[in-house]
């Protein structure tokens, strides 16, 4: 449903750590908006795609958001973002970002940038990420003398890419790492997943202020709980906010936090979150009341006040017995328990198992065949107790229903 908002409304803007630049709190993500995740010929992407996404493009413009982004990994999307921007926009009204995974090889990360360069119609990018610090192996990629931070930099050295950051799926400690990391200049800004469901990357917000890195708040909506289409329960929680604009006031009250993404489909897609960052008179005690209703129908539901409540208590998927991703189940288990979003954990819980680096480790299918007695113990539970909270996790969440 299309929000009505006021005339001339345009969202804020805020400092981008050392970067300097001035983001809009709001961002415009264009992953969502693109034909195909396949490259096809530019002839062959259907006018009705393309002239959606110019849509799109001119309704963040007028509504002030100056912050696009996109990716190589992101099938058309920048292709099609590069001709919209092109016949649409002055090069100076708006930031541009995309993003390149980083390899073994510098000159393929550089042969990468300069095509994505060609795709999107500009001679520079105001920021370049490297795209995807999920592990060690990828932040060795990164990190290492002479590697693709390295030649990122010369790229900014030649007035190919402005400010040089990173977006990272990855456990914390990687993120931290890759945070903390000095050679080359290390990074000027990350691309980063928090939200209201999840804060485990919480330190990452704290060092990044210490830092003076900008944060930019990744997929806020759909990986932060599918709030487009929220539960019921939800819905009851967050009132009289949606749970989607709950979830933008919530992220944007950390100070650390620049500018959070909205994944537009469609250009009435950034109404809501723009209604909910400008409306005039709101009652900045809303937030923090809902998060208490939200805290205490988890503990109610789970034991705890938080849905990563054991997350800091277990050790990680591939320091424990079967490589099940503990942490990980537990807290989708009681995202479905506590506040109904059991639709969306199944969405995530299916990945375990398939080597996808962003949902790493197994499910709990086979918990009971191992010995999870020592990390039950460290976490406050019983064994008996850990395999039987996995096993019903698993009935919940490994079914196509409930």
């Amino acid at each position: 449903m299309r929000v009505g908002l006021l005339r001339g409304t345009r969202v804020i803007y805020r400092r981008f750590g050392k970067t300097g630049l001035e983001v809009s709190v709001l961002s415009a993500g264009f992953m969502r908006a693109m034909h195909s995740w396949g490259q096809v010929p530019a002839q062959d992407i259907p006018a009705s795609s393309q002239g959606n996404l110019e849509d799109i493009v001119c309704r963040a413009l007028e509504l002030g958001i100056n912050h696009f982004e996109t990716a190589r990994g992101y099938g058309t999307s920048e292709e099609q973002l590069g001709r919209a921007l092109k016949k649409i926009a002055r090069r100076d009204s708006f930031l541009l970002q995309t993003k390149i995974q980083p390899t073994d090889d510098p000159a393929a990360f550089r042969a990468d940038f300069l095509d994505s360069l060609q795709r999107l119609g500009v001679g520079r990018v105001d920021m370049l990420a490297l795209h995807g610090i999920n592990d060690y192996r990828s932040l060795w990629q990164s990190c290492r003398r002479g590697g693709c931070l390295a030649m990122a930099r010369d790229l900014q050295r030649r007035g190919l890419a402005g400010s040089i950051g990173f977006s990272g799926h990855g456990p914390l400690p990687v993120i931290l790492a890759a945070l903390r990391h000095e050679e080359d200049g290390g990074f000027d800004y990350l691309n980063l997943h928090w939200y209201y469901i999840y804060q485990v990357n919480t330190p990452v917000l704290v060092e990044a202020a210490a830092r003076d890195l900008g944060v930019f708040i990744i997929s806020s909506t759909d990986k932060g709980g599918m709030l487009q289409q929220p539960s019921v329960r939800m819905l009851e929680l967050c009132r009289p906010l949606a749970p989607m604009a709950f979830n933008d006031l919530y992220c944007l009250a950390r100070p650390e936090i620049r500018t959070i993404s909205v994944g537009a489909v469609r250009p009435a897609d950034f109404d809501a979150h723009v209604e909910a960052v400008t409306r005039p008179g709101r009652d900045a005690e809303l937030p923090g009341e809902i998060d208490r209703r939200c805290r205490q129908a988890m503990q109610e539901a789970t034991g705890h006040e938080r849905p990563e409540g054991l997350w800091p208590l277990l050790p990680p998927w591939d320091l424990t017995p079967g490589l099940i991703n503990i942490p990980f189940i537990l807290w989708l288990y009681n995202l479905a328990r506590g506040w109904g979003l059991a639709e969306y954990a199944r969405k995530r819980y299916v990945h375990l198992g398939w080597d996808v680096k962003w949902v790493p480790g197994n499910n709990a299918a086979f918990a009971r065949q191992f010995d999870l007695g020592c990390l039950a113990e460290k976490a406050g539970l019983g064994k008996e107790q850990l395999v039987l909270l996995l096993e019903e996790a698993h009935r919940l969440l490994g079914s196509s229903g409930g």
